[in-house]
């Protein structure tokens, strides 16, 4: 089976279990028949590929359904007719694809649960993938994604869905980064392209472009030994200028429907430090001012957090730290982003006890031995 083979079953499986939910058959199973349908064609297909893979998929999945059908019928000793191959109607060629996104998302699962829902019924992965990527036994895997179905199997959709839901969903999945076999952010790109070609949500364009110029990045992130390279160290010309390009256009056309939300406002910072071509050419008072929007339009601590940053580049460190001032200690970063703004203020002692102290409560190993190192830098220099 060729990648692209894999890559086109993905793509195909949120079409598929529509059909046999409109066929009648619940969403929990049709959901399970696909992924078994997906086995099959990952089997059948390299030696006997087939004309028409959607129309393959439907078929076998469809079987699929009603055998386990059958067979819980016979355990329950009663008698449910069951057509065995409907002649595709009209209907077949309609795309319930949207509506999967709310139901993988729905606002009743935990997001760890809607996460893993949308990764198997939208994104058509397995369940050992999925598990893979977030390093958890398949079968702890496969208890979450059979409970989530459970929970919204009965979900009626007679309104439309909750589109913030889902793009909280797919920003999960996109900070995972790369793990296991599956590239989790690329995965995210891949979802959040096809929601937008569904929806003209000017959010859904901002969360597409903030992923993109993110992604752009991603090869200059860390360095040859694997360690982090923070964005002022980076090396621009291993920035994907095509994604940065598409990222832009698609801000740009969102921004221009005068409808700003989060996503927007968070691509807008991202374009910005696209735009330079130098760490020291980055336009901070502009960051300072979309953050500030961003502020206003979630109340969020970290965009408080982050708009320190940008206050503290803008308009030099103390004022930083005064932004700083009025947040939580307890914040993730607050420590780390004290130690930098202290080291910019002429205070390496501070600095570097800070920078020891931030490195304690890292989430992440890259993040700890780079917060490490700064702290044994500064304590070098203040020895010698």
């Amino acid at each position: 089976m060729t990648h692209m083979d894999e890559a086109l079953l993905r793509t195909l499986t949120p079409a598929v279990i529509g059909v046999l939910v409109r066929r009648g058959a619940d969403f929990a199973s049709a959901e399970d028949a696909v992924q078994d349908a997906l086995v099959e064609a990952l089997r059948v297909w390299p030696a006997d590929p087939p004309r028409d893979p959607r129309g393959w998929l439907v078929t076998v999945a469809w079987r699929k359904f009603l055998d386990a059908a059958r067979a819980e019928t016979s355990r329950q000793h009663r008698e449910v007719r069951v057509d065995a191959e409907p002649v595709p109607g009209a209907g077949e060629a309609r795309d319930d694809t949207l509506q999967l996104y709310f139901r993988c998302a729905h606002p009743s699962l935990t997001p760890a649960s809607a996460v893993a829902l949308t990764l198997r019924a939208v994104g058509g992965l397995t369940t050992r993938q999925i598990a893979q990527a977030y390093l958890v036994p398949e079968a702890t895997m496969a208890q979450r994604i059979s409970r989530a179905k459970r929970t919204v199997s009965g979900v009626r959709f007679d309104r439309a869905g909750d589109v913030a839901t889902v793009l909280r969903v797919l920003y999960l999945v996109f900070n995972e980064g790369y793990s296991g076999d599956v590239d989790l952010a690329g995965e995210a790109i891949r979802l959040t392209r096809q929601l937008a070609a569904m929806t003209h949500h000017e959010e859904v364009a901002g969360l597409l472009a903030l992923m993109l110029l993110h992604h752009a990045r991603r090869p200059a992130r860390t360095g040859a030994d694997g360690r982090l390279v923070p964005l002022a160290e980076q090396d621009r010309g291993l920035w994907n200028t095509r994604l940065i390009a598409e990222g832009v256009d698609v801000l740009q056309a969102a921004l221009a429907r005068d409808r700003l939300g989060e996503y927007q406002a968070q691509a807008a910072v991202a374009a910005l430090h696209a735009d330079a071509r130098t760490a020291e050419e980055t336009d901070w008072v502009q960051i300072v001012e979309w953050y500030d929007e961003l502020v206003q339009l979630t109340d969020s601590p970290v965009a408080r957090l982050n708009r320190a940053v940008a206050v503290g580049e803008a308009d030099g460190a103390r004022a930083g730290l005064a932004a700083l001032a009025a947040l939580d200690p307890a914040l993730p970063r607050h420590t780390a982003v004290a130690a930098y703004l202290h080291e910019r203020d002429g205070d390496p002692a501070t600095a570097a006890r800070l920078y020891a102290e931030a490195a304690r409560s890292a989430t992440s190993l890259p993040e700890r031995d780079h917060l490490t190192r700064q702290a044994a830098r500064l304590n070098a220099s203040l020895r010698g």
